[in-house]
């Protein structure tokens, strides 16, 4: 019997801020990575800020990656991400492990 994996790419690493500024440019970046890939994995790490907008393209991506039937599952945090998850309290809703470093934890 043969075992069929999902497709992934090499996880997109996010460098830019979440924030209305790079909103738009961005939700495109993400969405045709999504739409490369069965399974997308973000890389938050190097995020500074985040916004209510960059929230919402978080949103967003989840949504549409149920919707295709395809995964997107964030796979490192920033300090800032992990911060504004636990404050609209969405950490369980995403779904992704949130590693803490061991400085911080």
């Amino acid at each position: 019997m043969a075992t069929h994996k999902k497709k992934s790419a090499p996880a997109l690493a996010i460098t830019e801020d979440l924030t209305i500024y790079n909103a738009a440019p961005l939700k495109q970046r993400l969405l045709d990575a999504l739409h490369a890939s069965e399974r997308l994995e973000i890389d938050l790490s190097a995020v500074g800020e985040i916004d209510t907008a960059g929230f919402q393209l978080l949103v967003l991506l989840k949504r549409e990656a149920r919707r295709l039937d395809k995964e997107a599952h964030i796979v490192a945090h920033s300090e800032t991400v992990r911060e504004v998850l636990d404050f609209y309290n969405m950490a369980a809703a995403f779904g992704d492990p949130l590693l803490i470093p061991a400085g911080k934890a």
